[in-house]
């Protein structure tokens, strides 16, 4: 257990920050910091550039410029920054006239909801601030979203909208507009508009690279509006564009604060002084926990419901990000961090006991929300209020975790709000950057995702033409392997997965399985 001496020279809170950090128990030595100045030092010089403009993807022959979306000044190129500005001033405007009811459904009816189709960073940045900062039956307009290619989970979110879809405005989210998982969304979503008699395009707005085919089918079907997404900004960092904006400005949420304190964020840890940076402390305290090879996990336990989601938001930025087999030399490394969580005190009738007693695989992240919130203020026994419960479970399940020497860190925040939730995205979008320098990764490409949608693309194929030679043999029952080598595939497997899910789902496919897939045997209608 650290001293409170430790706490108070390890505590991190500089003038202006919206964060403080404690890593008194993370295990940091004054040689291990003596060690990682240089590499800390290169890490920022890293950082500098990128906001300059260096082509930090080499792999796409781009710059990437999130950081900019909060700072338009930082722009390097001026005809760039008059595009950007003009854009967010056209977003704006356009949440103003939906608001006032300038802009509204055919009729005249005011939008009451909100279906935003996304996927990977589409979807969890609007999600995570709609729950974070979502008032429930106080918001403007009540939020939905799509963001798989699960029939299952599509017809929900549907029937979550049925009788609504008169006053119900559509965002598609997709960068290439190609994104398969966004696309049958959709196709499906202009079905369910089309079934009840409405009109899809007046309901939809794209939010897309300019010239996709995204952008080009909202042009040829009179779509209410579309703004960009830029090729300087990845999914996983694109919450601060429209992709974030849009969805959270309709539902009323106050993303002036939100761009304010990550803008906040960004200038505190553009610092130097390693001790008085939260980005790079976060970074060296990642390094030193996982030896710089990820070989421990990250769990992060915010203390709030409303952070419930920050987890899954985290483990796309940090494990897209970090993930990587190839470091910037072209040496095979396979990089990565793992990032799990939920919320505290949920944790603690899960698997904290593990944390503190099974294997120490893994550093701990908690994030403290002083605030209670005055919705439930009430006392719950005299003098004691469930704030202060969460309060104490915090400090408990710290120091059980500290007395096992299972390293931990604590970031505070003074309440969650817009300010503050920006200020956190920031925090952890920074320490990535920073921290894929120490590791020598590119933190803003993802090969590794290109190369899961080309094997999909691979099977769907392989399904044609399955499909297309069953149809020509009607009646004909074979094995998986000989429908395959029949449609000029050695992928016996791939085809045994198709035909049984095209068989369990009456597609045309029906089949007899034993429960051996080698004896398996399939036939079309």
């Amino acid at each position: 257990m650290p001293s409170f001496r430790d706490y108070c020279a390890l505590y991190c809170h500089p003038d202006g920050s919206p964060v403080a950090l404690d890593i008194s128990r993370m295990g940091l030595t004054s040689e291990f910091f003596a060690e990682m100045e240089p590499r800390l030092q290169a890490a920022s010089d890293a950082m500098e550039q990128l906001e300059a403009g260096a082509i930090a993807n080499p792999d796409e022959n781009r710059m990437v410029g999130h950081y900019w979306l909060r700072d338009f000044e930082r722009i390097p190129d001026a005809e760039l920054r008059r595009l950007v500005a003009a854009d967010h001033d056209r977003l704006m405007a356009f949440l103003g006239d939906v608001r006032a009811g300038k802009i509204t459904a055919p009729g005249g009816k005011p939008f009451r909801h909100l279906l935003s189709i996304g996927i990977g960073g589409s979807a969890l940045g609007p999600q995570f601030l709609a729950h974070a900062l979502g008032r429930d039956a106080g918001d403007a307009i009540t939020p939905h979203f799509m963001d798989n290619t699960d029939p299952d989970g599509i017809g929900r979110t549907l029937e979550r909208l049925n009788g609504k879809l008169e006053e119900s405005i559509c965002l598609v989210i997709s960068k290439s507009g190609g994104t398969a998982e966004t696309r049958n969304g959709m196709v499906l979503a202009e079905k369910a508009w089309r079934a009840v008699g409405l009109e899809f395009g007046p309901h939809a707005v794209a939010i897309t690279g300019e010239g996709s085919k995204l952008d080009n089918h909202a042009k040829e079907n009179g779509w209410l509006e579309r703004f960009p997404m830029y090729d300087w900004v990845g999914g996983r960092t694109s919450v601060m564009s429209a992709v974030g904006l849009l969805p959270a400005g309709l539902q009323g949420l106050d993303i002036d604060n939100l761009l304010a304190g990550a803008r906040d964020m960004d200038a505190v840890t553009r610092s130097r002084e390693v001790r008085q940076n939260p980005a790079l402390l976060l970074a060296l305290c990642w390094y030193h926990a996982t030896g710089g090879r990820g070989e421990k996990d990250m769990v992060v336990l915010p203390y709030k419901d409303r952070l419930e989601l920050f987890s899954r938001y985290l483990q796309q930025l940090v494990m897209e990000s970090l993930g990587k087999e190839l470091d910037l030399d072209g040496r095979k490394v396979e990089q990565g961090l793992t990032v799990y969580g939920n919320k505290g005190s949920t944790d603690q009738h899960a698997y904290v006991q593990q944390l503190r007693d099974g294997v120490a695989n893994f550093f701990v992240v908690f994030i403290e929300v002083l605030r209670d919130g005055a919705a439930m203020a009430d006392e719950v026994e005299e003098g004691v209020t469930a704030g202060d419960y969460l309060s104490g479970f915090f400090q408990g399940t710290r120091r059980a975790l500290s007395e096992k020497r299972r390293q931990n860190l604590t970031i505070t925040v003074e309440e969650v709000s817009a300010y503050t939730v920006g200020a956190l995205i920031s925090l952890f979008e920074r320490a990535v950057g920073l921290y894929a320098s120490l590791i020598n990764v590119n933190a803003y490409h993802q090969p590794g995702v290109e190369a899961g949608k080309k094997a999909a693309g691979e099977v769907l194929k392989l399904q044609r033409a399955l499909v297309k030679e069953m149809g020509a043999n009607a009646g004909t029952r074979l094995s998986a392997e000989e429908w395959a080598k029949a449609a000029g595939s050695e992928e016996a497997e791939t085809a045994y997965l198709v035909l049984r899910h095209l068989a369990a789902n009456g597609r045309g496919v029906s089949g007899l399985d034993t429960g051996n897939p080698a004896k398996a045997v399939f036939w079309a209608e």
